[in-house]
């Protein structure tokens, strides 16, 4: 069973190798997207997912702790991702800009999570959902970001932010 496409009115099945907490990621990916995509609200995708057959192989407090915490500060998390990109957030792909506030959220709110760790999860998220060099880009983002948010697990001071 590999369903990984991000269906425009449903939602994808995990992958069954895939550890609870990648999965989840998935569903906070597929949570996102619809949210950019048309504004739903944040009750409405969560009644939504939560009535997925797959919603039992979830981490749901990872899940609910995360989609609250991105939607609760998306502007500070927005501002952050703008000053580390080189074109307007809204030309951001929605797959991308989803997989972005995730991992950004993940380096400013959970310190118990290795950076190798978030950067590697939004890395195969873009690999799995988003364009064929959008790995690349989301890599890019997330590493400037960690220079500033994260220098020690990066062996180094913090970098000044780029102009």
């Amino acid at each position: 069973m590999t369903t990984d496409a991000l269906p425009s009115g449903g939602v994808a099945a995990p992958v069954r190798h895939k550890s609870k907490r990648r999965r989840t990621r998935d569903f906070l990916l597929q949570a996102l997207y619809r949210r950019l995509l048309s504004g739903a609200e944040v009750r409405d995708i969560q009644r939504d997912m939560e009535m997925s057959e797959h919603w039992a192989q979830l981490d749901h407090a990872f899940y609910r702790e995360t989609l609250a915490g991105i939607v609760g500060d998306i502007a500070g998390l927005e501002t952050a991702l703008a000053g580390a990109i080189d074109r307007p957030l809204a030309e951001v792909s929605p797959v991308e800009r989803g997989i972005l506030q995730i991992g950004l959220f993940e380096l400013v709110h959970r310190p118990e999570t290795p950076l190798r760790v978030i950067l590697n999860e939004a890395i195969e998220l873009a690999k799995t959902f988003g364009g064929t060099d959008g790995h690349k880009f989301v890599n890019g983002v997330l590493d400037r970001l960690a220079q500033q948010l994260r220098p020690a697990e990066l062996g180094g001071a913090a970098r000044p932010p780029r102009p």
